[in-house]
């Protein structure tokens, strides 16, 4: 398939999965200032826990994340696609039952579990599929629209979140992750990978591990025996300088949002008394400007400006919008750094379509947990920084 049109039950699927998420995102905020902090608008614990949170899941994802990968490889994306969708609907049905202390903590644990699967496994799933069924001449067109639809999921999700009570939210929020599930489960179509077609297979096959002879057919090493090191992360460096770079990179952009992203909102509510509204109306502009950016400019300046140079924009815009948020003096602030939005979501796609062209079509889900790795050493430096 190399239409972009192939992939609208993957769209659809990602866009569901993210309205569910991304509804509940706003008032997360308050629900967990209310459980642990009460009538306070400032709470260390809560700060601690969500970089406690952050960390596991990073590590965690490092484990899990190759082992989808290599499974989705034998059984197909869409049958491993089954399991972070399902595992996603539980925590929002514990705090559609209730929102008090026990059972928010019993929301955290299991978030903190199930997490590990899902953060990371519908991500990497979407993006080996896309990558499965485009050519690489169109992979960063493909890849930006695919972020586009996760951020108009995030607007709509926004949207809802800034309309419905707390107490609806959430509800409202499982069932959508259900109609996820179900929706890709009838729909969405597999390919099988026959592993042929490799353009830069510099990842080991796992053909190299096999004996063969004449009479044997090729036997396959287990599953479990390739989960991912932190050697097999440093064997890629060595011999990939354009990975190299773009680990680097990526490390260093995920160190600064990662931090942005686990404080700022409280940062707000203790700085200027924000509440589930205002996180709404904030995220809003955000997440539009962003939607905009993805669905109409990167696909139009992709094939004019090269993913280096959009990235190269994107990390500098990045930049300026954390330093306006450090020195935020007054409450406008921060709604006027989101226009910066528009250039700071070139950064994803450049990083996947540049990433992506240096392995071959079934190494495609083995990059990704690579970049995860990547993102959870970076989750425990800004948990210990806390």
């Amino acid at each position: 398939m190399e239409k972009l049109t192939d992939l609208i039950h993957l769209f659809v699927t990602v866009f569901l999965s993210g309205l569910a998420f991304l509804m509940v995102f706003p008032a997360i905020t308050d629900v967990t200032m209310t459980a642990l902090c009460p009538g306070q608008d400032a709470c260390s614990l809560a700060i601690y826990l969500s970089g406690f949170q952050q960390a596991i899941i990073g590590m965690g994802s490092v484990v899990v994340t190759p082992l989808i990968g290599n499974l989705s490889d034998q059984y197909g994306r869409k049958a491993m696609l089954t399991i972070p969708l399902t595992l996603s609907i539980l925590p929002l049905a514990i705090l559609a039952y209730s929102r008090t202390t026990n059972f928010f903590y019993a929301y955290y644990a299991l978030r903190t579990l199930t997490a590990m699967v899902t953060d990371s496994g519908i991500n990497c799933l979407a993006l080996a599929y896309v990558a499965d069924n485009i050519s690489e001449s169109r992979r960063a067109s493909a890849f930006g629209i695919l972020s586009g639809i996760l951020l108009a999921s995030f607007v709509c999700g926004t949207l809802a979140a800034r309309l419905l009570p707390t107490s609806l939210t959430f509800k409202i929020a499982a069932v959508v992750s259900m109609i996820s599930a179900v929706y890709m489960r009838i729909f969405l179509k597999d390919k099988v990978l026959d592993g042929e077609n490799l353009t830069r297979p510099f990842l080991k096959s796992g053909l190299d591990e096999t004996h063969q002879d004449d009479s044997e057919s090729p036997k396959k090493p287990p599953v479990f025996k390739k989960i991912l090191t932190l050697g097999d992360l440093i064997s890629l460096l060595k011999c990939s300088a354009t990975f190299s770079q773009v680990a680097v990179v990526a490390f260093f952009n995920s160190l600064a949002e990662g931090g942005i992203q686990a404080s700022a909102m409280y940062y707000w509510k203790a700085r200027f008394h924000f509440n589930k509204n205002q996180y709404a109306d904030l995220l809003l502009l955000a997440g539009a400007a962003g939607m905009v950016s993805q669905l109409v400019f990167m696909p139009f300046l992709t094939p004019f400006i090269s993913e280096e140079k959009l990235l190269s924009i994107g990390l500098f815009m990045g930049f300026i919008n954390m330093f306006l948020y450090s020195i935020s003096w007054s409450i406008w602030v921060p709604f006027a750094a989101t226009a910066l939005t528009v250039f700071i979501v070139f950064v994803p796609p450049s990083l996947r379509s540049i990433t992506s062209k240096q392995v071959g079509a079934n190494e495609q889900l083995c990059s990704c947990p690579k970049m995860h790795l990547l993102n959870s050493l970076v989750s425990v430096c800004y948990a210990l920084d806390f």
